[in-house]
């Protein structure tokens, strides 16, 4: 399979790292292309892919052309690939909050894969959602699904709808994560901890508190409640975090980033 990348940003660049690692493609089948010449010069010398500034060259030949750039970038990327994709070819998208049918209206490509992968796919780890124009032969979704496995999980939908709702909780979830987890290192600072050890304790903490909650067979209310004493340190700092709305704040967080999908 040859894959070109239009786009050559952080997920652009996850991406084919990940395509890379799990050897789905090979360097010399993947052709990424971007305006920045640090990243175009990054790319090259960390993957031995082929770059360039030209996103109809990244197209030419490509079974699969990923769109990994800003959506409000697309209209000018689309009036550059119309009329210049064959119908063997299926674009991939991982833009947020542009739907496929104004992909297939402005490239003129009615087969399209939209997917909301996360930053995760840098360590293997990534929630990926999907879904497939019509115009996608099965044989095309099938190789697309192994793709996305390279990149960590990945789920296909059959309703555009839930992508919207997937950017708001999986796409942008690790700012929120990541948010939570600096929250967590600069309070063990402020009581006495070295940043080096809170930053170990931290990040093991929510790494081991993930993997019991993907592996075992309980609902996170149970797993919070294996760990909550009544009267104990864990409930004193939890009925802090329910006073001030901590539920709430999460819910509000993922609804604006929902409605800001949907704006998109």
């Amino acid at each position: 399979m040859r894959i070109g990348f239009i786009g050559g940003g952080y997920m652009g660049e996850a991406l084919a790292a990940a395509f890379l690692k799990e050897g789905l493609v090979a360097a010399g089948d993947v052709t990424i292309s971007d305006v920045a010449e640090t990243r175009r010069s990054h790319l090259s010398s960390a993957y031995g892919v082929s770059v360039t500034d030209q996103n109809s060259e990244a197209a030419a030949g490509a079974d699969v052309v990923v769109l990994a750039v800003k959506p409000q970038e697309f209209a000018n990327v689309a009036a550059g690939l119309r009329g210049a994709l064959s119908d063997g070819q299926t674009l991939l998208s991982i833009m947020a909050g542009v739907s496929i049918a104004r992909i297939v209206e402005e490239t003129g490509h009615r087969a399209v894969v939209r997917v909301m992968p996360n930053t995760a796919a840098f360590v293997g780890q990534a929630m990926s959602v999907w879904t497939a124009s019509d115009a996608v032969p099965n044989e095309r979704k099938q190789a697309i699904a192994g793709l996305l496995g390279a990149l960590g999980r990945e789920l296909q939908v059959g309703d555009e709808k839930y992508l919207d709702m997937a950017t708001a909780v999986s796409g942008s979830g690790p700012g929120f994560v990541f948010l939570f987890l600096e929250s967590m290192i600069d309070a063990g600072v402020r009581i006495g901890l070295q940043r080096e050890m809170a930053e170990e304790l931290s990040i093991q903490t929510l790494l081991g508190s993930a993997t019991m909650a993907r592996e075992m067979d309980k609902q996170p209310a149970e797993l919070r409640a294996m760990v909550t004493s009544k009267g104990g340190t864990t409930a004193a700092g939890l009925q802090v975090l329910e006073n001030a709305g901590f539920r709430r704040v999460i819910a509000d967080a993922v609804q604006a980033t929902y409605e800001r999908a949907k704006e998109l």
